[in-house]
């Protein structure tokens, strides 16, 4: 089936949506195959497979028709798998993989000041208009002062996503405290 490829490329920048379609789902071996001498994880195989994919739907335009689709597709395949290589470097090399570096730490009376301010200058009335998802993360976190891990655990949501709706949940309550003083 290789040798059709280049048939099936050629026709697909001419507008063949078919024919694209058979080609996508044709290489998708051969591309797993190239990715798989550089990376382990099934899961990373499979971001390098879609942004193989990705990079190749962006670039088809550059395909010649009079050369070898296989060895234009090898390329583009290594050098996504490098980049990813290089990407999960980078991160490695500045990340920290200690997950106890991101639990949330217990500062009572900062906790007791925050309790008795949301009933104060309207700001449980401002914590209630939150997204739930945003309510719930500040009220398991910082009201319940409950780890990373557990907080985790008990709304079914990630570590990440947690962080992430704590962090929009205090910056949309300090706007609007500004606003309600300024």
């Amino acid at each position: 089936m290789i040798e059709d490829w280049s048939q099936w490329m050629a026709a697909a920048q001419n507008g063949d949506r078919a024919s694209y379609e058979r080609l996508l789902h044709d290489i998708v071996p051969f591309v797993r195959a190239i990715i798989a001498h550089h990376h382990r994880r099934r899961d990373l195989i499979e971001d390098v497979v879609q942004d193989v994919l990705l990079t190749l739907h962006r670039v088809r335009h550059t395909y010649d028709p009079k050369r070898p689709f296989e060895a234009w597709l090898a390329a583009i395949t290594r050098r996504r798998s490098i980049d990813a290589l290089r990407r999960r470097s980078r991160i490695g090399r500045m990340e920290i993989a200690d997950q106890e570096a991101y639990e949330t730490f217990s500062d009572d009376a900062a906790n007791r000041t925050m309790e008795q301010s949301l009933n104060a200058d309207g700001l449980g009335q401002a914590v209630a208009a939150l997204p739930e998802a945003q309510r719930e993360a500040l009220e398991l976190l910082k009201l319940k002062e409950m780890s990373l891990n557990e907080a985790s655990l008990t709304s079914g949501k990630s570590i990440a996503a947690l962080k992430v709706n704590v962090h929009r949940a205090i910056k949309t309550l300090r706007a609007q405290m500004k606003g309600e003083r300024g």
